[in-house]
């Protein structure tokens, strides 16, 4: 494969103007870094940014306009990405969070207020992967509904509130929680006439309601559904600064101005209020503007991609039919093999499921780095034994 063809900036700067800078970067920088900002990812939410990358991006920001500090997480470029998340999710107010553990557990706890039960999706991040956070640190008491899929119903969240009000001690649901896409049902998005439904039957019921919102940018190109139209259905919404955006860390909890303000305290209880965080954040802000335009086009281009595999018989591909940013790829041969020409070819792929054999392939804005034809070619030369 020609590998001047394959990190052409030309059609990179057609793409995307924020990519374009990224990928000029190194020429300042000398030499060394002539390798920065080529690889195509398939495994990362995002560009997959190494530390170098990072530290150029963020001392480009430095060079120019400068970059605004804040003091204990508060101000500075934090409080301008805050305003801005604020405005794109159609909420009054935003509150950065160093991480979106932390960002769930708190807007739960407050939600929930004396009325610690919350209604949960049993493959919810929050649920699996926060060590029984809420349970331990804020007394929440955590049912998880819907086991194996995405979607929660109102139908299983009545049945809960009915329970739950008819014990021997009547007991409230205080909050729902849903995240969507949801991660462990790879990226899998939950019925959005669903949500509408248990959203006005939450609010009849006095039951306020949280989006784990980490890959919410992902939904409009998928569900046809603006990212306004899934913040209105809820009280709170978390959105990750790193998974899209491209941040060290960090993540916004967005909300009425009366449940955002004085939330900060909460924050600094939790040992989150960060001296300094600008340095995980400032790239960020580089990207947010361009993310959703970068996303379709990043699928438009993988599908021709797709499409140029399917001609050879190596390759079988398949969606998810409620799926977002990932479908699967299979390639007949070696497939650890597969995987390091691959990677000599500038494509990084995850490590082949142990049973199927299928690489779990991300849609993420590093493919327009490349083209299709490229992409499809170095793929397929990576196939040849």
């Amino acid at each position: 494969m020609d590998r001047r063809r394959f990190i052409a900036v030309s059609g990179l700067t057609a793409v995307s103007p924020v990519l374009a800078q990224a990928a000029a970067a190194p020429a300042a920088a000398g030499h060394a870094d002539a390798d920065l900002f080529k690889h195509v990812n398939f495994y990362d939410d995002g560009l997959g940014l190494s530390s170098r990358e990072y530290a150029v991006l963020l001392e480009r920001m430095s060079a120019g306009a400068g970059i605004e500090a804040d003091n204990y997480s508060n101000g500075g470029i934090v409080a301008e990405l805050e305003a801005r998340f604020a405005q794109k999710l159609g909420k009054p107010a935003a509150m950065f969070v160093p991480t979106g553990t932390l960002a769930n557990h708190i807007a739960l706890r407050k939600l929930a207020g004396a009325d610690r039960r919350v209604l949960v999706q049993a493959e919810s991040h929050f649920y699996n992967d926060s060590g029984d956070g809420g349970e331990i640190l804020s007394g929440l008491n955590l049912i998880p509904l819907a086991p194996g899929r995405s979607t929660l119903t109102v139908d299983e969240a009545r049945d809960w509130v009915g329970r739950s009000a008819g014990g021997r001690v009547p007991m409230k649901i205080g909050a729902i929680s849903i995240e969507s896409p949801v991660r462990r049902r790879d990226h899998e998005m939950a019925d959005y006439d669903e949500l509408v439904r248990l959203s006005a039957y939450a609010r009849g019921e006095g039951i306020r309601l949280h989006l784990d919102g980490a890959r919410l940018f992902n939904l409009p190109y998928h569900s046809g559904r603006s990212l306004q139209e899934y913040a209105a259905l809820f009280d709170t919404v978390f959105v990750s600064l790193w998974k899209h955006f491209n941040g060290m860390s960090g993540a916004i909890l967005a909300g009425d101005s009366a449940f955002i303000d004085g939330l900060y305290h909460t924050r600094r209880m939790f040992g989150g209020s960060l001296p300094q965080a600008w340095p995980g954040v400032a790239v960020a802000a580089q990207y947010l503007d361009r993310y959703e335009a970068d996303y379709a086009q990043s699928w438009q281009l993988t599908e021709r991609m797709l499409a140029l595999l399917a001609k050879d018989r190596r390759f079988k591909s398949r969606k998810l039919p409620a799926g977002t940013s990932r479908y699967f790829l299979a390639v007949s041969g070696d497939t650890q093999a597969f995987r390091e020409r691959a990677k000599q070819r500038g494509l990084l792929l995850s490590r082949p499921h142990p049973q199927t054999g299928e690489f779990a392939m991300q849609v993420n804005p590093s493919v327009l780095r490349s083209s299709a034809e490229a992409i499809a070619q170095g793929l397929i030369e990576a196939a040849k034994a």
